[in-house]
This record gives C-alpha cells, structure tokens and sequence, in this order.
C-alpha cells in the first residue's frame, strides 16, 4: 500500500514537474492570429477569424502542394497584395511575432533578381522572406524609432525542393537588444540575431513579390511590384505571439523524420482543422 502510494506520489511530481516545460515550448496563441492563408480553394482567403483575404494579381495557379493545394507563381506577375491591417502593419508597436510558410522555389539560384515569399512594411520599418542566390533569408528593421538597422540571417536551400521558413520577434522593446530576431527553417531556429519592436508600417504587404517596398541583405529592395517568387508557395501564417520550438516541430517535424506519405496525412489533417475553424 505505502509503496503505491509512493509511486503515484512519485508520478505526480514528475508531471508537475514536466508541465512548465511543455507550456515554455509551446508559444502560439490563436488570440493573436493575424492571417493564415492555406490555399486549399486555389485563391487567397484567410481562413482565420480575421478574414484578411487577398488580392491576386497576374494568375497563379492551383497545384499539387505539400499535401492538399499550393499556388504556382510564374516568376514574372503573379502576386498577392494584402489589404493593410492593425494585425500587420498599420497598429503596433509589435514586440512578438511569427511570420511562416512553406515554399518550393523552381530556381534557388538565380541572381538577377530576389524571390520574395512574404514581405510587408517599407524602407524604414518592416520584415521580409525570400530567396536569392541559393538561400532563403529572412529580414527586419525598423529604421526610425530606435535605429535598428535591420539583421538578414540566411540559409542554403535546394530547388524544386519543399522547406518551411520561418521569422520570429521575441519579446522585444524599442531598443536593439540582443536574440530578439530569430529565423526557423524545417522545424530548427538557426539563427539569433539583435533586433527590437516594430512600429507600424503603412507600406503595402505582398506574397510572392514585393508590393510595395522593402529592405534586403545587400539594401536593395525598393519599388513596386518586384521581385517575383518562381514556384509553389502554401500555408502562409501570420502571428503576433513568438512561436517556440514546440510550435515549429509541431508542423515541420515530419518534413524530416517521417516518409513523404506521413506528412502529407500530417500536413491534410492540420489544413483542414485550421479552414474548419
């Protein structure tokens, strides 16, 4: 009796004990759900509560995603301009946000131009995601304010290959402080680096091109209606709350660990739930 009693006692403390840390992994929080745009109907509705629906430019088409439906950019016009929101740009400051997607690039390799995923703000404040020269970089700055000049961390990546990329603003404050811009790529945060709060940021925001200014490694990226993304884009996400490693490994971890077959079962179950709500 006294020995049960010892070991239910025991498994409890041990529960306890693993409580704060599975609430510390995991850091999303769907009050603060901004757009989530999946795809799945071959247009440009957020299928969050927030309804931020997009407007297509050129003709992207439906395909064949990591599981369910994607879009096909052509590289040339084909974009989607999102409506400005006090989620996004037009409120703030922002001290947390997360900013993902999934993206299969025809052509990682071209120099001549950038291929943007996701950008949103302007030359002075703002966050962006895309491809150039055989990497896949995601940046912000916020120019004014506090003068944080902006971090670009990058990675390499295949073409005509599936990754989830990910960039996160953690707890931040209107001073540059130091790991307070992450970026994630398949699950794993790769890099930390100096960053701060962003302020708001009337510029227009864009998928698959740059719809109205941004900032990149090498300090291009200004003007209208540039830098066209090549390939699949699906299930692009906007937060203000930091996710965390449980969030991410939540969604990429069978990108890596598991055969093709799993995740796309993964990836259809979780789309599906996510356009249901």
């Amino acid at each position: 009796m006294i020995r049960g009693m010892i070991c239910i006692g025991g498994i409890a403390l041990l529960l306890c004990a693993l409580l704060p840390i599975t609430s510390a992994n995991a850091q999303r929080d769907e009050a603060t759900v901004a757009a989530n745009w999946t795809f799945n109907d071959g247009s440009a509705k957020d299928t969050s509560k927030k309804k931020l629906n997009g407007n297509v430019v050129g003709k992207p088409q439906a395909a064949d995603g990591i599981a369910g439906k994607a879009l096909k950019f052509n590289g040339k016009d084909d974009g989607i301009k999102i409506p400005d929101s006090a989620d996004i740009n037009t409120g703030g400051p922002y001290t947390d946000r997360t900013v993902a997607a999934l993206f299969n690039c025809d052509d990682v390799k071209i120099k001549d131009r950038k291929q943007v995923i996701y950008e949103e703000g302007g030359r002075t404040r703002g966050l962006v995601i895309y491809v150039h020269d055989g990497k896949v970089y995601v940046g912000g700055w916020n120019r004014a304010e506090y003068n944080w000049n902006g971090a670009w961390p990058s990675a390499d990546v295949k073409s005509k290959r599936w990754y989830h990329v990910g960039l996160v603003i953690r707890d931040a404050a209107g001073k540059v402080e130091s790991k307070k811009f992450e970026m994630w790529l398949d699950g794993k945060r790769i890099a930390q680096e100096k960053g701060g709060q962003l302020h708001a940021h009337g510029d227009d925001i864009g998928i698959g091109f740059t719809n109205q200014n941004a900032v990149y490694h090498d300090n291009a990226g200004g003007g209208t209606n540039i830098d066209w993304f090549e390939g699949l884009i699906d299930e692009v996400i906007v937060y203000g709350s930091a996710f965390d490693e449980g969030d991410f490994a939540k969604l990429t971890q069978p990108l890596s660990v598991e055969p093709q077959g799993k995740f796309t079962t993964t990836w259809a179950r979780l789309k599906a739930q996510r356009t249901q709500k």
